[in-house]
């Protein structure tokens, strides 16, 4: 759901694929897109926002003779407002026809069925659709997801690659949404029947238990990206160096950027690592941004006891220190994306899990991970969850300092509506908060 920053395009030393590789190429593009991206929507939260356009690139072969570009009826059952551009519309009709194939092939662009889906804070949505009047061919899907990158993702290929070869390992695992097209701009995906689940979801019990049991397998893959975790504090500090360096226009952005920086970040940052540093937690691959928006209810599992639920969305995913990855979802239930009103989100500190509900969510994740935990004698039990809420309850810290960071950011060359300075202003508000309680 949220999109990571990178700089440049070639590999960058403190992220995971840095590690993999010595360069990244750029993807190539499919035949026929090498027109100019589709510009992003406009904003009036977000004026500032920097329109990134991407570079195209030649391509080997020709394609047939495209449709001629005109702008095709709206659908009745979608206002006029809520529709792509028209550029956009044309790009997915390419992207369907030519990496899909099969009845796409023939598919005409006005009869191409496209939805914008709502709630990404980087990242456009699109639901992709044969009409009900065109059969399939072969196998096909009759609707996809199409995926496009937000600004911070374009700003590197590396992001773009190191987020693709990952989702194509998690979709040939069965771990996530199957692969069927990628470019420079974003992928065609699986559309899977479900929903997003709600924040006060995440405190159910049994949603709560199997996030956990999905979160211990996650940590349990072995990925093909280098094991060292630097991928936090390398990022966060990528992250601050960009901030110190950011200058807004807007009187209402400029106060709250200097609200921001008078917290001396450079010291807190420092002072945070030396904590982190002291705080055993083992490294696995993490998600990194398991919040509610990244979790779907699959459909027709709503009343399951297990196995109704997956995760998406694995742009920020490395290997990374166990702590954060679950101290980060316990901190997204304090937020609420889903607002209609400025800046788009509501905020409660009061909804971080009680003690009570975090031993729940532990204890699912051990019985997941560990083999033998459920045989360990009480007194074992209670030693590892006592030191593992420690562990948590600390990077809880890293999670709002990486957050409020990465939404200065996003304030400045994100085009999509939200109170990105808001949102800034309320981690670092839960930052202080959580220090507060941990007397650190």
């Amino acid at each position: 759901m949220k999109t990571k920053f990178c700089n440049g395009g070639g590999a960058d030393p403190s992220s995971p694929l840095g590690f993999l590789l010595g360069c990244a190429p750029g993807p190539v593009l499919p035949p026929a897109l090498t027109q100019s991206p589709p510009s992003p929507p406009s904003s009036n939260a977000d004026a500032e926002g920097k329109e990134l356009g991407l570079r195209g690139q030649g391509h080997q072969q020709q394609p047939p003779p495209p449709q001629p570009l005109v702008l095709p009826p709206t659908p009745p059952s979608l206002p006029a407002e809520e529709q792509p551009d028209p550029r956009t519309r044309r790009k997915a009709y390419l992207w369907c026809r030519e990496f899909l194939r099969g009845a796409w092939r023939g598919l005409r662009e006005d009869q191409l069925r496209i939805t914008p889906i709502r709630g990404g804070l980087s990242n456009m949505l699109f639901q992709c659709s044969l009409p009900d009047t065109v059969e399939t061919v072969a196998d096909e899907p009759r609707t996809v997801l199409l995926r496009l990158y937000g600004a911070i993702l374009q700003m590197g290929a590396e992001a773009v690659v190191l987020e693709s070869v990952m989702f194509a390992i998690l979709a040939e695992r069965a771990l996530g949404p199957k692969l069927y097209g990628i470019f420079p701009q974003g992928r065609l995906e699986e559309f899977i029947p479900s929903r997003k689940l709600d924040t006060e979801e995440l405190s159910m019990p049994d949603i709560s238990a199997e996030i956990a049991e999905k979160m211990a397998k996650f940590h349990g893959m072995k990925m093909p990206f280098n094991k060292e975790p630097k991928w936090l504090f390398g990022t966060m500090e990528k992250y601050l160096n960009q901030v110190m360096r950011i200058k807004f226009t807007r009187e209402s952005r400029v106060r709250k950027l200097n609200k921001i920086l008078s917290y001396n970040l450079p010291q807190e940052i420092k002072n945070l690592r030396s904590l982190l540093e002291a705080t055993p937690s083992p490294v696995v691959f993490c998600h990194n941004d398991c919040q509610e928006g990244n979790i779907l209810l699959l459909d027709g599992r709503e009343d399951s006891e297990k196995q109704k639920l997956m995760l998406i969305d694995f742009e920020y995913s490395s290997y990374n220190y166990r702590g954060f990855d679950i101290a980060n979802h316990f901190c997204e239930w304090m937020f609420d994306y889903v607002h209609e009103k400025y800046p788009f989100f509501k905020a409660n500190f009061m909804n971080y899990p009680t003690r009570k509900q975090q031993l729940h969510f532990i204890t699912s994740y051990l019985a997941a991970s560990q083999s033998g935990f459920e045989n360990l004698s009480h007194e074992d039990k209670s030693k590892i969850e006592e030191d593992m809420l420690v562990e948590v309850n600390r990077f809880a810290l890293a999670s709002h300092f990486f957050w409020g960071l990465w939404s200065i950011i996003q304030a400045k060359i994100s085009s999509i509506e939200f109170g990105y300075m808001d949102y800034a202003l309320s981690r670092f508000d839960a930052y202080f908060e959580q220090k507060r309680k941990l007397k650190v």
